[in-house]
């Protein structure tokens, strides 16, 4: 009885552990996402933020060029830019 409670144990330890190993990715990270958006708009970033938007995740990045910022988005689960746009100083959000 002892054996097969073991037999039983280890089957089930075989079944879960390959699943563990094919966990999928988050995302990017917030430095990769600096990057990406630093790559795209170069400047001085002065706002970051993670922050739920249209559906989904994204990186946003207020960065200064000049007279104007520069809000660069970046998809969390992608990497991709999905916001990319001019605001003057004063109309900062």
């Amino acid at each position: 009885m002892r054996n097969i409670a073991m037999i039983l144990s280890l089957a089930a330890a075989a079944l879960v552990l390959p699943q563990a190993g094919q966990a999928k990715s988050s995302g990017i990270t917030m430095a990769q996402a600096r990057a990406i958006a630093l790559h795209a708009a170069p400047g001085r970033i002065e706002k970051a933020e993670r922050e739920r938007e249209g559906g989904g995740l994204r990186y946003s990045f207020d960065i200064r060029q000049g007279n104007q910022i520069h809000e660069i988005g970046v998809d969390v689960a992608t990497g991709r830019i999905v916001e990319n746009k001019f605001e003057p100083l004063n109309a900062r959000d």
